[in-house]
């Protein structure tokens, strides 16, 4: 990465694609200096040629997969709220999402189904993934995670009721402690007329139906 301020990292991509990232070039600098330490104190030579960029990579890494902390979901979902005269549920399932565990720093990742029912406001169905991944990517645990999108939709759009659903594999459960490969975690958070059975086994079924 460049040294001055702002300038982008390119990389050099196929048939003329370029990739950009802008990064805060000391907060990289002192990041990497840790993660050198680490390399270290682990047994590594961090001066090795495989080694050589990895504390910089690493460091960029953890900044992307942190930077939900620099966006604001609400300000996300206003900018697309519309007047509309529809009351019926609003569903967006299938939501990959990808985040970090607060406890041992590992992946989980999985997927997400929100549906909320109108009170005079939709929003453009391109925000729900937007604020999935806004709380989705910080140092987060699922059940937070659930509640956080929840909350989001509840206190911005007002609506009549909101659900959400999160199955996700846990690679703190997966790669080390208990080592089971297999294991989803689920859970769920519900406000206004989805906490009624009838609405939210409508939204379950939906959620589990698939396009013929």
């Amino acid at each position: 990465m460049d040294n001055d301020n702002n300038i982008p990292d390119r990389d050099e991509g196929i048939n003329g694609y370029h990739k950009i990232d802008r990064y805060n070039p000391d907060l990289i600098q002192s990041l990497s200096t840790h993660y050198k330490d680490v390399l270290e104190q682990i047994g590594e030579d961090p001066n090795r040629e495989g080694l050589l960029k990895t504390p910089e990579r690493v460091a960029k890494a953890l900044l992307y997969l942190t930077h939900g902390y620099d966006l604001n979901a609400k300000e996300i979902l206003t900018s697309a709220m519309f007047k509309e005269d529809y009351s019926q549920m609003v569903v967006v399932k299938d939501i990959e999402v990808y985040s970090m565990c607060e406890h041992h720093m590992l992946p989980f990742f999985g997927k997400a189904h929100v549906a909320y029912i109108p009170n005079g406001y939709v929003v453009g169905l391109s925000k729900i993934p937007r604020i999935v991944d806004v709380f989705a990517r910080r140092l987060q645990v699922q059940e937070r995670l659930t509640n956080e999108i929840r909350d989001c939709i509840q206190e911005t759009l007002q609506p009549l009721g909101v659900g959400v659903v999160i199955e996700c594999r846990h690679l703190c459960m997966s790669m080390r402690g208990v080592q089971k490969q297999n294991s989803v975690t689920t859970t769920s958070a519900f406000t206004g007329e989805f906490l009624k059975e009838k609405t939210r086994t409508e939204f379950l079924n939906l959620i589990s139906s698939k396009l013929s």
